[in-house]
């Protein structure tokens, strides 16, 4: 039960990711993560007299550190997915974000089994080679090819994967006699962010009704996903329950594909392989 709770967070993140990054291609980021957090937050609030849950103070304040770097990482990853190929840029977020806990792990004693640490190995390779483009056409002003440089969006999504694995990790740490309060002191403090950063930089809110009801939706989706998460956290291993909710870039990708006719290089599709491969190796290593 666990490991479908885990399982079904990560096909709802995949889907809110891609209807996120979407929209952020039509309108800013600031608006899209302001309006999706906000639609979140709602339904939470209406629901909320419904469950149960007494928290405490340190519950809640995990809940406004998981608002804080999960607001930023999602809104790097709707960046990193409106200026790149989403193919690319969930599976790069996803490795980053599954390793972060792994890591932790190591430092508080945990020895690593030598899956796990194949699967670290492997989550590395896969960057490398997500970030290998086809070589340009050489201009005849500029004959020189351009190398070394990453694709559009990887960048923005390495640092999203790991604000995103730290959001994991601090609302994993509140208490389960807390329920859902944790999350919503999280989506409150992720709310009142963005808003303040739409309001400062004045952008606007304004979108067709398309744009903004798929903004709604990832942000209603999103918010099934950490509620999830949560709870699959709060009964099963956190290492595998993390390892087993990033593999939200399958839907992602499977939606790019469909809806964006997406293509990838022969190298960033071994890399979407591997990053996909060392997921599930370091959940195989986790339950040796």
């Amino acid at each position: 039960m666990v490991y479908l709770l885990a399982i079904a967070s990560a096909v709802f993140y995949g889907a809110a990711d891609f209807a996120g990054g979407l929209t952020t291609r039509r309108a800013g980021t600031f608006p899209v993560v302001f309006l999706s957090q906000a639609s979140g937050l709602v339904l939470l609030a209406v629901l909320l007299p419904f469950l149960s849950g007494t928290p405490t103070r340190p519950d809640l304040a995990w809940g406004v550190l998981a608002g804080l770097t999960g607001g930023i990482g999602v809104a790097l990853l709707y960046r990193a997915l409106a200026i790149g190929v989403m193919a690319v840029v969930a599976p790069t977020t996803a490795v980053c974000a599954v390793t972060i806990p792994v890591f932790v792990s190591i430092l508080l004693g945990e020895r690593l089994v030598p899956l796990v640490a194949a699967g670290i190995l492997l989550g590395v390779l896969s960057i490398v080679l997500v970030s290998r483009q086809d070589a340009p056409k050489q201009s005849l002003i500029d004959p020189t090819p351009s190398r070394g440089r990453l694709p559009p969006g990887v960048g923005i999504a390495l640092g999203s994967g790991i604000a995103i694995g730290f959001f994991f990790l601090a609302l994993a740490q509140t208490r389960a006699e807390a329920g859902m309060w944790p999350i919503l002191a999280s989506r409150l403090v992720s709310t009142a962010l963005f808003g303040s950063l739409t309001l400062v930089r004045r952008e606007s809110l304004r979108m067709s009704r398309s744009t903004l009801g798929l903004v709604l939706l990832a942000g209603t989706v999103d918010m099934l996903a950490n509620a999830l998460y949560l709870e699959a956290a709060r009964q099963g291993p956190l290492s595998i329950v993390v390892t087993l909710s990033s593999l939200y870039p399958a839907s992602t990708v499977l939606l790019a594909r469909i809806a964006l006719g997406e293509r990838l290089n022969l190298w960033q599709m071994t890399g979407v392989g591997c990053a996909l491969s060392a997921i599930l190796l370091i959940v195989s290593g986790d339950r040796s």
